[in-house]
């Protein structure tokens, strides 16, 4: 009895059922929300003064620190970066 998946990576089902690009946005977007809330806290700022120098509402910042929620605009970490005094740099890799 052969198992057809031995030896088969995890990155490889993931591939196979259609669910890499999914997977790998939602993992994207939990790194880059543990590193603006940390950014955050390095800079003693709160969600509302955040939201201020973003010059956006305190429920679309809620919305960028949800891990869960991977519909994010290049525009909205730009001006996350910007507030927290860092830039943004996107690769492709």
């Amino acid at each position: 009895m052969k198992n057809e998946h031995l030896g088969s990576s995890f990155d490889d089902f993931l591939e196979e059922e259609g669910l890499r690009a999914e997977a790998e946005a939602a993992a994207i977007k939990r790194v880059i929300a543990f590193q603006i809330e940390k950014e955050m806290k390095q800079a003693n700022l709160s969600k509302t003064a955040m939201a201020e120098k973003m010059h956006t509402s305190r429920t679309a910042l809620d919305r960028l620190l949800d891990p869960a929620n991977v519909s994010v605009t290049l525009q909205t970490l730009e001006r996350a970066a910007l507030a927290l005094g860092k830039s943004l740099k996107v690769e492709l890799a």
